[in-house]
């Protein structure tokens, strides 16, 4: 692709990218390793749940169809201890919240609806109805061999406790892709406190690290890298190892743009470059053949806000897409606008915002090099291209940037 190629649109650019991934090989780890990682295959139970008629609610196990009562109480079925006899019409057994219900009963009667005197029982409310109302059947929640989660589902808290109750130890996920970002620029300074006027400090670096951060993946830091060859090509010969490499900077086309050069010279292969978007307009992406598997490398552009809005768009997805998720792409949210927004220009457009759950607003500062208003922003208002003026109460769809736009 050459500079007279025009910009890709983005969900092209997006599925042209997912479309380079080959799966990471599979790995099984103990449930709380799997946490925040994606199932890699279907998971069926080993076991079901509940194992056996459960009563959901405390008071009396009686037969079927003797809800009149009265009845005599023979015994107690509590959670982890059965009864181990059975009832008869006339008889009832103390029953606890998880106990299993005993063989020949039917129904619970709840305990607020009773009174007890010694081993005598009697209906003073209502019976429940239907009779079952209060009884958790075999295998509500799920049965052996069906299946209760689907490949690529996140795995949080709730995901992570039914793979433990259906009977599995350990969970199948994808190796953590290695991730290695690689800020770029002589005029990027190491150090934040002692930064001369002439430079700026590196903080593309550190934000690309802790965006990657919320996807399972290893992430290593390269650089500030200078704006030479040979110093480029030591950097890429250091990210050897990993799966994803993402720069930062130094890939558009000016003199000292040397990212495209150098990745060709090391050996890798341009596969798109310019997406037809704002801000954000000369990413790069290329792939290269190695023994061990094929390596990607994202391209970012340089100014902070840029950077954000791809990795935002590409980045995340890429490494969901290699850990395994079913859905990698940030999901819209559909929001009003709480003030009016400028007519849009020739490309499509992310802008900064502040969502409050309900309006959104786009902040003012829309600069790509402004830290400032993305570090007060919440949200990423996508406008058309050669969108007409906004008004206010009008609706628009955004992106929410809190946990990559899936949550």
């Amino acid at each position: 692709m050459n500079a007279k190629t025009p910009p890709l649109p983005l969900e092209k650019a997006q599925a042209r990218l997912l479309a380079l991934i080959s799966p990471l090989p599979i790995e099984r780890v103990d449930a709380p390793s799997a946490l925040g990682r994606y199932l890699a295959e279907p998971l069926a139970a080993r076991r079901t749940q509940p194992a056996h008629d459960l009563s959901a609610m405390d008071g009396y196990a009686v037969a079927p169809g003797d809800l009149a009562g009265p009845w005599r109480v023979i015994g107690e079925s509590a959670a982890g201890h059965p009864f181990g006899g059975a009832v008869k019409p006339g008889e009832a057994v103390r029953i606890s919240t998880g106990a299993f219900i005993p063989l020949g009963a039917g129904a619970v009667v709840l305990q607020e609806d009773l009174a007890r005197d010694g081993d005598h029982l009697r209906l003073t409310g209502e019976a429940p109805s239907p009779e079952a109302k209060h009884i958790r059947p075999l295998g509500m929640d799920f049965a052996q061999g069906s299946q209760i989660m689907a490949a690529g589902t996140r795995i949080g808290p709730a995901q992570m406790a039914i793979g433990v109750a259906s009977g599995h130890h350990f969970l199948p996920v994808r190796r953590k892709p290695r991730v290695a970002i690689i800020d770029s620029g002589d005029e990027l300074a190491s150090d934040c406190e002692n930064c001369p006027p002439h430079q700026i400090p590196a903080s593309n670096g550190i934000m690309l690290a802790a965006l990657a951060a919320q996807e399972p993946c290893e992430v290593s830091r390269i650089g500030p890298v200078a704006d030479s060859m040979g110093a480029l090509l030591s950097a890429f010969a250091e990210a050897e190892d990993a799966d994803l490499i993402v720069t930062s900077g130094g890939a558009s086309v000016g003199d000292h743009d040397l990212v495209r050069p150098a990745l060709e010279q090391w050996g890798a292969k341009i596969d798109f470059w310019r997406i037809a978007i704002k801000p954000g307009k000369p990413l790069l992406v290329a792939t290269r053949e190695r023994p061990r598997g094929m390596q990607l490398i994202l391209g970012l552009p340089g100014n902070p806000v840029s950077s954000h809005v791809t990795a935002f768009l590409f980045m995340l997805p890429l490494l969901r897409a290699m850990a395994g998720a079913a859905l990698c792409l940030p999901r819209p949210v559909q929001s009003v606008l709480a003030a009016p927004v400028s007519p849009g220009g020739a490309r499509r457009e992310f802008l900064r915002a502040q969502w409050d759950g309900a309006r959104v607003t786009a902040m003012q500062l829309q600069d790509s090099g402004a830290l400032s208003s993305l570090a007060l922003s919440n949200a990423l208002i996508d406008r058309a291209a050669h969108a007409a003026p906004s008004v206010a109460g009008e609706a628009v769809s955004i992106f929410l940037l809190e946990n990559g736009g899936v949550a």
